[in-house]
């Protein structure tokens, strides 16, 4: 880069070649042609990393696919009574897109209970009884349905309360 002084040099020989009235247009036209040329790099610039963030996107799904691949074929040896060998975690497992791959294969495979409530909610029905509530005693217990006379009665149950279709 040019110093303070290199600079004063270069502006007294524009000056003196092209004289004081060309000098603001030749300011105008090297302005232009700075910006057209840092607008040109950005352009590529971004142009380069939008190449890059694809070809990282599809490493990611090829790996997913990858995955989802092995996950699958554990399962079909899992459901011939086969025990597979699990393959060791890798960082795409932690990434929200392998957690929802591996959600949606879970769905296909066990249903899902509700879990009784331990505390109960201030929007349901309150049950007045003398023995002490239990807790409950495992994650797949299923809530009591409501007495037909709450529904009866034009109280609809709450939402935790409602039996799937």
């Amino acid at each position: 880069m040019l110093s303070v002084p290199h600079m004063i040099v270069v502006f007294l020989v524009v000056l003196v070649v092209f004289g004081p009235q060309k000098l603001p247009e030749l300011a105008r036209s090297f302005g232009k042609l700075m910006a057209e040329f840092r607008k040109a790099s950005n352009d590529f610039k971004n142009a380069f990393e939008e190449e890059m963030r694809d070809l990282e996107r599809q490493a990611r799904i090829a790996e997913l696919k990858k995955q989802v691949a092995e996950a699958n074929a554990a399962a079909d040896a899992a459901s011939r009574g086969a025990t597979p060998a699990l393959p060791a975690p890798s960082s795409a497992a932690t990434t929200p897109l392998a957690q929802a791959a591996a959600n949606s294969r879970s769905a296909d495979f066990a249903a899902l209970a509700p879990v009784a409530e331990s505390v109960p909610r201030s929007d349901g029905p309150v049950a007045q009884t003398d023995a002490p509530a239990a807790p409950p005693t495992d994650s797949a217990s299923v809530p009591e349905p409501q007495p037909a006379a709450a529904t009866a009665a034009g109280n609809p149950p709450s939402h935790d309360q409602q039996q799937p279709v």
